[in-house]
């Protein structure tokens, strides 16, 4: 082993040094870390790597949250040095709503990515919809504009669901969303509802969010 090899040639010449490290969280073993820490490791860097299961197997790459939180429990128990931080993932088409228990037993938060969970939902993409939206509107098929306000029918029915099955796992699990319907009023009214922990939009919309979160809160502690 290269580290043992390292750490033996420098003890021998009564040399010792501190640095920090990057590794890959599905390497990272208590005998690497072990070894490590003896050479002089006091700080561990990981690098994730994101993208889809396909391109992931095309690299090679076999990231998973278990590795990330297995690597973080190791740093714990060698004294290694690493950013502390929470395990979660994306909730962004209807499988994986409907799966939120089993993904709970890993995942410590959950983001419903709410632009791609709606086009996921409805079977549209949103880059098409500008030739036909306007009509559904007229012709009353859609109440609102689904990828502008939160459809509670469908993609809220997924989201209220997976929340369920989710804490049902794991009680202390925060959710919340990440797409435009975050900085609409309404929908920020349905994510109060039902049980999200925040929203997330952009920063012209914040104020709105806000605000739109306070009065809900205002109106459902009343009727309690």
């Amino acid at each position: 082993m290269r580290v043992r090899d390292f750490r033996k040639r420098l003890k021998d010449k009564g040399l010792s040094f501190l640095f920090s490290i990057q590794a890959r969280t599905s390497s990272f073993t208590e005998e690497l870390a072990d070894e490590l820490k003896q050479l002089g490791v006091h700080q561990a860097a990981f690098g994730v790597e994101t993208a889809s299961e396909r391109l992931l197997k095309m690299l090679n790459k076999n990231a998973k949250i278990e590795h990330a939180f297995r690597a973080s429990e190791v740093c714990k128990k060698f004294d290694v040095n690493h950013i502390d931080y929470k395990y979660g993932t994306m909730i962004e088409i209807p499988r994986a709503a409907l799966l939120s228990d089993r993904l709970a037993k890993s995942a410590e938060f959950f983001s419903f990515g709410t632009n791609d969970l709606t086009q996921m939902t409805f079977g549209f993409s949103r880059d098409d919809i500008g030739g036909f939206m306007n009509d559904y509107l007229d012709k009353k098929m859609l109440a609102a504009d689904p990828f502008q306000t939160i459809d509670k029918d469908g993609v809220g029915q997924l989201i209220t669901m997976s929340v369920q099955k989710g804490r049902a796992t794991r009680s202390d699990l925060k959710v919340g969303i990440c797409g435009e319907q975050g900085g609409d009023p309404e929908s920020v009214e349905f994510c109060f509802r039902a049980g999200l922990t925040y929203v997330s939009c952009s920063p012209f919309r914040v104020p709105i969010a806000m605000l739109a979160t306070a009065k809900a809160s205002v109106k459902y502690e009343k009727q309690e």
